[in-house]
């Protein structure tokens, strides 16, 4: 009996998460996700009390899954060098293996931006995790000697923002048949570590 709770729950979970990164908070309502989940509204309102308990739960519960799996892929080691560590994280997570519940997570966060500029709890749970692992990360580099004395934050900027919008730029091309990917994890990693300048 409570597999079968949580089995409903789910299904209604899914079905609201399925539809707010589809169409947005404003267009998500309580009819649409319950004839989605197969359960009447009643249902619904039973186990969440209200669209916005339904949608708040949606949400920290995908975004839970998908934040884990980001602090798992940046943890490091003391042993780790740089490249292998910004090779797994690049090359593993960013060129560019999403699969498609954590690329809804990240479309949700962006539109609820969108919908709302100053509620920005999605995108922010998401950056921070991140971008702690990668402070720490090379935090430790520049303590044992291994990168000149830099900014650690501004690197840490750095490699968060071309992971994250080469995560974007595939979300929105994948699909086209005429885009081709014409740089590679490798490309940007080369460019990282030797700079520009000949």
């Amino acid at each position: 009996m409570c597999g079968e709770k949580e089995n409903t729950e789910e299904k209604i979970m899914k079905a609201a998460f399925d539809i707010l990164q589809r169409d947005g908070l404003a267009k998500t309502t309580t009819k649409k996700i319950a004839a989605e989940a197969g359960v009447n509204e009643v249902t619904l309102f039973r186990k969440f009390e209200n669209k916005k308990n339904l949608i708040n739960v949606t949400k920290e519960f995908y975004l839970k899954k998908f934040t884990d799996k980001l602090e798992e892929n940046f943890d490091y080691t003391e042993e780790e060098n740089i490249e292998e560590y910004l090779n797994k994280t690049f090359l593993v997570l960013g060129m560019l293996e999403l699969e498609e519940e954590d690329a809804k997570i990240v479309r949700v966060a962006l539109g609820e931006v969108r919908e709302n500029p100053e509620n920005k709890l999605l995108i922010s749970e998401i950056v921070e995790p991140v971008f702690r692992k990668l402070e720490g990360f090379f935090e430790l580099q520049k303590e044992k000697g291994e990168i000149r004395d830099i900014n650690v934050k501004a690197i840490s900027l750095l490699c968060y923002s071309i992971l994250f919008q080469s995560i974007l730029i595939y979300q929105i091309h994948h699909d086209n048949p005429n885009f081709k990917q014409e740089f590679t994890g490798e490309d940007i990693l080369d460019i990282i570590y030797n700079g520009i300048k000949s």
